[in-house]
């Protein structure tokens, strides 16, 4: 058992001339004045890296170093110490058997907590020296919440029974210690959670004899519990009061919106809730106002796509709109875009349902339908501010998109959504919606349709060989894998098993040129269709997703699900 000794981190850096006497001192005398860690001091002064820390203690204590970004370990092992212990200790078990166990330390140096650590553990512990910031994110990766959040609603129930008449006694509301309530805490744990696993939304949903909470993780649903049905109008009612929602009122669906802080993030949550067979089923959209709005050039568009949009938004005027499903990314791109715009030299004004993400030096408005606050409505005000930008959230009816195109018209850029398959069938679209056929020609210059596909998770990668049936799919589609390099992920702790971590987009889009605009005001839909098609032949959202398959970043199941819903192959 290899126990850590009490060591001066000052001096020995000083020693190994990692930092000059005088940045001692200064560090010292911080020290004193704010309680903060020597070490870290060091580190956030930029003196030292923290790799440089570990691998001079290691050094000293005759321990080894380790590097912990690419580290995976076995759940058995993880478990050893509980996620309480293992964040205040600063500690992790990497391996453990018969003969011991392998203990990574982000302070070696802690004799106290070495001690526990063994005591706990009763077995032979050998220590390792590593980052504290990567010991951090490696134990966020490799504990979960999951066993928390069952822990939590079997307290909640054993706490309500079949009591319903009490609740905002038994739920703490009237309480000053509402804080300790089991359903406050396990509301806490589920968003905590759902943060960490990139969760875009939660899927609170009471069933017959249980209440699930399942996560969208990636695009895709998994289930993170199963709870007693029991706690199903405790957790609806909790979130109605957060939300500001009516919680007498259970049979009729209702829409709010409210804020959590959660360690170092903030993040806004819109909420819906449905009456359903066995109670009310609640979903939480949630926009993490923590990771910065994104850039065009933070998107991973293609080249192509970005010189388009650029040429768009160049023009003083005219419409460029963004199509696709529900959660494909079209607020995003749109909100990168007008980061673009954003200046001192701009008027930018937004009509939004619900306002999304808030941007330093736009007008944001909300949508208020109930108080008679509509698209339309709030978009002839807008008109009337003198605006050189004006996004509108969604082209809903007839009314709003002829309001877009006639703005677009008269020396506005306009920036919207529309809900449709691909590129070339949204002009077509807007004329069905009844928007007559010369504003269309006229004002739209540029349709971007989007989805978002699942990127291969690059920490269990590894290499693919297509099948036959594979090779005979690209052949159809006129692609060659010859050069190509296919991947497929195996699934690891990174990634929950699933062998894909994050998403990318896959586009196309339609520049309205005049061949397309003749067509359009000929009433001639068909050669529209053919010119667009042969506009964008080689780069529509099958191609560019197969392009993603080819570079070995996305699979080609992940590419049929999105080119599938367009082209039903």
């Amino acid at each position: 058992m290899n126990a850590p000794q009490r060591i001066r981190l000052g001096d020995l850096l000083t020693q190994e001339g990692l930092i000059r006497p005088e940045q001692l001192t200064e560090a010292l005398s911080l020290q004193k004045a704010t309680g903060r860690k020597l070490g870290r001091i060091f580190v956030d002064n930029g003196w030292v890296t923290e790799a440089q820390i570990a691998k001079t203690v290691a050094r000293q204590l005759r321990v080894p170093y380790q590097d912990l970004s690419d580290t995976v370990v076995r759940p058995d092992a993880v478990r050893a110490l509980p996620e309480g212990l293992a964040r205040r200790m600063r500690a992790m078990v990497l391996e453990s058997d018969a003969l011991g166990a392998r203990v990574a330390m982000g302070d070696p140096t802690d004799i106290a907590a070495f001690d526990e650590i063994a005591r706990l553990l009763k077995k032979d512990v050998q220590l390792v020296a590593v980052s504290e910031s990567q010991l951090l994110a490696l134990i966020d990766r490799s504990y979960t919440l999951g066993e928390d959040i069952g822990s939590l609603a079997k307290e909640l129930t054993s706490e309500l029974g079949a009591v319903e008449d009490e609740l905002g006694e038994l739920l703490g509301l009237n309480t000053a210690g509402a804080e300790d309530a089991p359903v406050v805490r396990l509301l806490q744990s589920v968003f905590e959670e759902a943060l960490r696993k990139r969760a875009s939304d939660i899927h609170i949903e009471p069933q017959e004899r249980s209440l699930r909470i399942r996560f969208r993780i990636d695009g895709v649903l998994q289930v993170q519990t199963e709870a007693d049905a029991k706690i199903s109008t405790a957790v609806a009612l909790r979130l109605k009061l957060m939300s500001g929602l009516d919680i007498s009122e259970r049979r009729l669906p209702q829409d709010g919106r409210f804020h959590v802080k959660l360690r170092n993030s903030s993040v806004d949550v819109r909420i819906s809730t449905m009456p359903t067979q066995h109670g009310e089923s609640v979903v939480m959209r949630l926009l993490n106002q923590s990771t910065g709005l994104l850039h065009l050039d933070g998107l991973s568009l293609p080249r192509h796509v970005k010189e388009a949009i650029g040429r768009a938004i160049e023009r003083p005027s005219g419409m460029f709109l963004v199509t696709g499903p529900t959660g494909s990314g079209k607020t995003t791109t749109l909100y990168a875009t007008l980061n673009a715009l954003n200046n001192t030299e701009r008027k930018i004004i937004t009509v939004e349902d619900p306002v999304e993400y808030r941007l330093p030096g736009l007008n944001q408005v909300q949508v208020h339908e109930k108080i008679d606050l509509s698209f339309e409505r709030v978009l002839r005000a807008a008109l009337r501010q003198d605006p050189d930008v004006v996004l509108v959230g969604e082209m809903r009816d007839q009314v709003t998109a002829e309001v877009g195109l006639r703005a677009a018209m008269t020396g506005h850029l306009v920036l919207s959504t529309l809900h449709t398959n691909d590129a070339v069938s949204t002009p077509i679209r807007l004329l069905d919606m009844g928007v007559p056929r010369y504003m269309v020609a006229l004002s739209l210059h540029l349709v971007l349709a989007q989805r978002l596909v699942r990127t291969i998770c690059t920490h269990c990668a590894q290499a693919h060989e297509p099948t036959p049936q594979e090779h005979a799919w690209f052949e159809a589609n006129g692609e060659s894998l010859v050069g190509a390099t296919l991947k497929r992920g195996r699934g690891c702790v990174h990634c929950s098993d699933t062998g894909y971590s994050g998403r990318t987009g896959v586009y196309e889009f339609l520049e309205m040129d005049q061949g397309l605009i003749t067509a359009l005001n000929r009433g001639d839909n068909e050669e529209f269709t053919r010119l667009g098609r042969a506009q964008m032949k080689g780069n529509n959202l099958r191609h560019d997703a197969l392009r993603l398959v080819k570079d070995g970043r996305t699979t080609l199941e992940e590419a049929l699900r999105v080119s599938t819903a367009v082209d039903e192959l």
